[in-house]
């Protein structure tokens, strides 16, 4: 773990300043949404009380001056008030003393600042407002068939598990084209800007990274590049967009860090929620999000929650910290423990049946234990695996099954 980190950290502090921008995540911005410790929260509405009247007011406010877009400039600010005035007006709820905060004004999360007891259900966001993969499919590939030609060729080029995703994207890039014309033009314009995880780092920063981020880290380029290239068959974004590379990362970014996965059918339907998509991540978790039969979004407590804490959802699991770097661009510091990344150890079944699993293969950095699972796994699948096939030890395969 302290390898992984010092070289992570080198990796976020040299590529901090080569970072192209974008907007975080399928919750707050993710600067710091790892953040597990309770601390004084900056209320957004008393940062901007003077200028958050109304969404309708702000955006004619916003027109006059000729800001008709999304700026996704990495030094733009986020909007919050008339994203919030515009949740409300559309059906979002929220148990009172629930809101979000922020201390730099970059990175929003979701805290209480009352007592809420497990159970209890905290947000509630409708379907008309959540953006279903499924249901924008459908909608895409009726305005044109170029939509499913480019869904066809990336399961041609074996990227068929990302399509849900990718109707997504090109949903955010119309919206993005259609200026504050677009009905989500609110929410588009709360996302984050600045990213530090793998699609928005430069060859550089790759250089930098240990073996296994740098591996997970490649898969989420590629998936980008391959969105790039499938969609030049888009007609419903025109021809400067698509070759637009930080707005192309911008909406791939808020894709991959802030949608939710169908947990029931492993990514077959991905969801970006309004609203709900503000919880941080953390290893221990107060909140978890869930969708019933209408489409409609809930978030509910799964442990008593004291006032004055965040209110947080889990985005990976805590024990495979360079996947959370690689989506996300964090490193998740209160974990306790961390996989052992043993790069040459075969993901055999019975390897498997040892033990060997991110969430079970650990280091505790706190002590400095080991988990049995570690020991069983290097013990079967290197150290007599070794003593059986090495011709140096002179021992028979026969006798060296004994050993095991």
């Amino acid at each position: 773990m302290s390898s992984l980190v010092v070289q992570a950290s080198a990796a976020i502090a040299l590529f901090s300043t080569q970072t192209i921008a974008f907007a975080p995540s399928h919750t707050s911005s993710l600067l710091s949404r790892h953040s597990s410790q309770q601390q004084h929260y900056e209320i957004i509405s008393s940062q901007q009380s003077s200028s958050s009247s109304s969404s309708s007011a702000l955006n004619m406010n916003m027109e006059s001056c000729g800001f008709g877009k999304v700026d996704i400039d990495e030094n733009a600010p986020r909007s919050l008030p008339p994203f919030e005035s515009w949740c409300a007006e559309n059906g979002v709820q929220k148990m009172d003393g629930i809101e979000l905060y922020s201390e730099d004004g970059l990175d929003y999360q979701a805290v209480t600042t009352v007592d809420i007891p497990a159970g209890s259900t905290v947000m509630y966001i409708p379907a008309s407002l959540c953006l279903h993969s499924s249901t924008v499919g459908q909608e895409l590939c009726a305005m044109s068939p170029t939509v499913q030609q480019a869904a066809d060729q990336l399961a041609k080029i074996g990227s068929g598990n990302s399509i849900p995703d990718f109707y997504l994207f090109v949903k955010l890039l119309m919206e993005y084209e259609a200026e504050d014309r677009s009905f989500y033009f609110p929410y588009l314009d709360s996302f984050p800007r600045l990213y530090f995880n793998a699609a928005s780092m430069t060859d550089f920063c790759y250089e930098c990274l240990p073996p296994l981020v740098f591996s997970l880290s490649r898969m989420e380029r590629v998936k980008l590049e391959n969105f790039q290239k499938v969609l030049q068959k888009v007609d419903l974004i025109s021809a400067f967009n698509k070759q637009n590379t930080p707005l192309l990362r911008w909406a791939f970014n808020a894709v991959y860090t802030r949608a939710y996965a169908d947990k029931e059918g492993q990514g077959s339907d991905v969801t970006l929620t309004p609203m709900a998509d503000m919880f941080n991540h953390g290893t221990d978790t107060e909140v978890e999000v869930y969708f019933d039969e209408g489409g409609n979004a809930m978030a509910y407590t799964t442990v008593d929650v004291p006032a004055n804490s965040p209110l947080r959802i889990s985005y990976g699991c805590p024990t495979n910290p360079s996947f959370l770097f690689a989506r996300y661009g964090f490193m998740d510091d209160s974990s306790p423990a961390t996989f052992c990344k043993m790069m040459d150890i075969p993901k055999t079944p019975e390897n498997v049946n040892m033990g060997m699993d991110f969430s079970k293969m650990l280091f505790y950095h706190d002590t400095g234990d080991i988990s049995q699972e570690v020991m069983d796994v290097v013990l079967y699948a290197k150290v007599l695996t070794l003593v059986k096939y090495s011709p140096e030890l002179g021992m028979s395969n026969s006798n060296s099954t004994m050993l095991t």
